[in-house]
């Protein structure tokens, strides 16, 4: 399976507005998870290896970014039908086996996905408190190394910047590489 990678970050971007069902049986919004800081938008699956290769960092980034008063979300957009590992299900195994500190939310629809442009799992997106997209870009440079000996967290280097200094670093951003989001064919809409 071919790598995807994001496009660069548009600091032009507001993040789009969202009401989703989590495996917590909860319903979650935008407004409702957005911090002091700002927020922290995930889209993951169940299966894709690049997200399993990095989702006990981004866990980990997670915990760190609440703490600085970023809220977290992660978002499940992938067409279930075609990869039934990715169900509703087996979303609320994952986020459970995972020890997910953030809601994990199903956009059913996709519409959520392509309101943000999300275009592979992971795909990480960093709001300010206002809304305006300041990260996009990978976890780290870890690559799909699931214990690297010593990484640069990109990712928790921008929350950090962001919540301390209401700026974000680094200013060079690097891509998230990734599964392509799994759309659903137009006759299953």
């Amino acid at each position: 399976m071919p790598a995807i990678e994001t496009p660069a970050v548009d600091n032009n971007v507001t993040a789009p507005n969202f009401s989703l069902l989590a495996t917590d049986g909860r319903t979650h919004s935008r407004d409702g998870l957005l911090q002091e800081n700002g927020l922290l938008v995930a889209f993951l699956c169940n299966h894709c290896p690049y997200v399993k290769a990095v989702i006990g960092r981004f866990v980990e980034d997670a915990n760190d970014a609440k703490a600085l008063q970023i809220g977290v979300a992660a978002i499940m957009s992938n067409d279930t039908k075609r990869y039934p590992q990715d169900s509703f299900d087996n979303m609320k195994i994952f986020a459970a086996d995972n020890a997910f500190p953030f809601p994990y939310l199903y956009d059913e629809t996709q519409d959520i996905a392509r309101a943000y442009d999300a275009v592979c799992t992971p795909d990480f997106f960093l709001f300010d408190k206002s809304l305006k997209l300041v990260y996009r870009g990978r976890i780290d440079d870890a690559g799909m190394d699931k214990s690297p000996a010593s990484r640069t967290r990109e990712l928790l280097e921008a929350t950090r910047s962001l919540a301390l200094d209401g700026a974000v670093a680094p200013r060079r951003q690097f891509s998230s590489i990734g599964c392509s989001i799994k759309w659903k064919s137009v006759e299953d809409k």
